[in-house]
């Protein structure tokens, strides 16, 4: 005998499954909150520079945060940051350490870190460094662009490095072979043909830096004819031995009598700076800079576009060809200061956005050189090699790459060598004279 249930049955089965599934659920959220309620409540704050998009920084963070929750299921961890532009980040950093303000992770342009580290603002992070094991992936001189006084405060995350661009018509309309500009007096004899050619329709010749930051454009030549900046020296009055000015050497006078071979040619110093729009907007036929980060290309074909039309050495002019060339490198580390109340998450937090495969599409997405040699020359290179123009001869560019000082007094010491550069570039001071004098400035600052 066969029954057919009736429509009774089948309301109250729909009914009683409805009433289980409201229970499972409820019992699920209670749990979650529960668990929620166990787990440690853990806020990260950081201090970064915007980058230039306050933005920019989620596609970096998010990734590591997650990652870091992941490795930690007993914390329910957050991250506060705050950007700021550049020319009010390091004011900031400033005050809010200086005031014991609790922060966890900061970004520091590289040409800070002695300041900070020499003001005790920092950790020192050499025991995470030797417990993490990945020093051997950096390029040896961004990792030494972390360490002060022989330990690691920062680990130095990407860089830029400064090499020839050109606009291939242009040069091509002046009867100019891209190969002078590899040598100090090809680079002058180009210069003259082009602004015999070019300057009647607007454009400049050659792009000459005079801006703030102008002995960037200058320590390369000081470098590659063997010169430094500062070298180390005894007999300190309280350091016994301490760093004292090189760059009025020999090596320097000839590198600013360049410079001065530059502004007797003809090519006018810019005191005005756009980081290379100038170049994009064709008022500058050849630029020394760290372009690319403003050429707005996501693609290979908009890549092969730029290069058919913008040529690019990797090299500042040398003397002559038996000479190495030099570049100098920017960039943004990160380091945690004293004030953190989580160092040990910080640290692990670092180590997690810089692992390359949470790195690299960052990077590659902005531009930005690499400082570790997987990224820069391994699989998690192929991206940015795809969408970056000249990326391999960039990345070549690291390997004669150097870093400004890491000490707390750089700062100052720039600014008397922008003074020398002023002086030279206005005619009033001979490259010899505007460098002692710039020298002895600095012989001060550092306690000489």
């Amino acid at each position: 005998m066969s029954y057919t249930k009736s429509p009774i049955f089948y309301t109250c089965l729909i009914i009683a499954l409805a009433i289980g599934m409201v229970v499972l659920v409820s019992f699920a959220v209670h749990a979650f909150a529960q668990k929620k309620q166990q787990q440690q409540q853990v806020t990260l704050t950081a201090m970064l520079e915007d980058q230039g998009d306050p933005q920019r920084w989620k596609s970096l963070l998010q990734p590591s945060i997650q990652e870091l929750r992941t490795r930690h299921p007993d914390m329910n961890i957050q991250i506060n940051y705050t950007t700021y532009p550049y020319n009010q980040t390091r004011s900031h950093l400033l005050a809010a350490l200086a005031a014991q303000t609790p922060v966890d992770l900061i970004s520091l342009d590289q040409i800070w870190l002695g300041e900070f580290a020499g003001k005790g603002f920092l950790t020192d992070l050499t025991s995470y460094a030797q417990g993490w094991g990945r020093q051997k992936d950096w390029y040896q001189a961004n990792w030494d662009g972390g360490v002060y006084n022989h330990k690691v405060y920062g680990i130095w995350a990407w860089t830029d490095v400064r090499g020839i661009w050109y606009w291939k018509d242009l040069l091509s309309k002046a009867d100019v072979d891209p190969n002078l500009l590899k040598t100090w007096d090809g680079y002058i004899a180009a210069a003259k043909k082009l602004n015999a050619i070019l300057r009647p329709q607007g454009i400049e010749g050659i792009h000459l830096t005079a801006a703030g930051h102008s002995p960037d454009i200058w320590y390369p030549y000081l470098w590659m004819i063997g010169g430094d900046i500062l070298e180390q020296k005894p007999g300190h009055p309280t350091k016994g031995v301490y760093f004292f000015p090189e760059y009025n050497s020999s090596q320097g006078i000839r590198a600013m009598e360049f410079i001065k071979a530059q502004v007797d040619a003809g090519i006018k110093p810019q005191k005005t700076h756009f980081w290379g729009e100038e170049f994009l907007n064709r008022k500058f036929a050849v630029m020394l800079e760290a372009l690319q980060h403003h050429i707005p290309l996501s693609t290979p074909e908009k890549r092969l576009e730029f290069e058919q039309k913008v040529g690019f050495i990797p090299m500042f002019p040398v003397p002559d060809l038996s000479y190495p060339s030099a570049t100098l490198m920017g960039g943004w580390e990160f380091s945690i200061p004293k004030t953190s109340a989580h160092k040990d998450l910080a640290g692990e937090l670092i180590t997690i956005m810089l692992e390359p495969k949470i790195l690299a599409p960052y990077l590659a997405a902005h531009a930005n050189v690499p400082t570790q040699i997987p990224i820069g020359e391994g699989p998690y290179s192929l991206e940015a090699s795809n969408i970056i123009p000249y990326y391999n001869e960039l990345i070549s560019m690291v390997k004669v790459g150097h870093g400004r000082p890491s000490i707390p007094e750089y700062p100052i010491i720039a600014e008397n060598i922008r003074e020398a550069l002023d002086q030279v570039f206005q005619g009033l001071k001979e490259p010899k004279q505007a460098l002692d004098d710039a020298a002895a400035k600095s012989a001060k600052v550092l306690g000489w």
